[in-house]
């Protein structure tokens, strides 16, 4: 199998998050996740001056453009091309270059693959993010994204959320 890679995607400004998602969603309706693995639209925390107050906020890096590490072929270019909301590649031509890895670090985008000590159907524990000390049994794993999805009760019943490998352990 090809080797996926990172593209840049132009859009029209203002639509990166709504590309996002309707990539997200064709990827799941068309079952190409693996041949699309991500679909990204890079943030930055920024301060702002507000009525004197000094506020956080988050920005996008590019705007306009949306990165997608994916394996190039013909299906997976139709597929993004004729997203609504996408001008292109960026590349010369019709021909979409990847981002070297040189390129992609000050993104804080690395391909590490993290060893984990857990499969599905083991019982975790969550160590950080919003759903901090959270149990749940692992539903299933996706190593490409580096993430599980567990089941945790929200509500009275039982909702599946995805966690980053690094915010798991499992219970002994």
């Amino acid at each position: 199998m090809a080797e996926a890679h990172w593209y840049v995607v132009h859009t029209y400004s203002g639509y990166e998050n709504k590309v996002k998602a309707n990539i997200d969603k064709t990827i799941e309706n068309r079952h190409l996740e693996d041949q699309i693995l991500e679909v990204r639209v890079p943030m930055q925390d920024v301060f702002e001056m507000k009525n004197g107050a000094k506020k956080q906020v988050s920005k996008k890096m590019f705007p306009g453009y949306v990165l997608i590490n994916m394996v190039m072929n013909d299906d997976t270019w139709y597929v993004v091309r004729n997203t609504r909301g996408v001008t292109g590649f960026v590349g010369p031509g019709s021909k979409p270059v990847p981002l070297t890895d040189e390129e992609m670090m000050p993104l804080g985008i690395k391909n590490e693959n993290i060893e984990v000590d857990f499969e599905e159907g083991d019982t975790v524990v969550v160590t950080g993010g919003v759903w901090k000390d959270t149990v749940g049994v692992i539903q299933a794993m996706n190593h490409s994204k580096q993430i599980v999805t567990i089941n945790v009760e929200l509500f009275g019943r039982e909702t599946p959320v995805e966690i980053s490998f690094a915010e798991v352990k499992k219970m002994d």
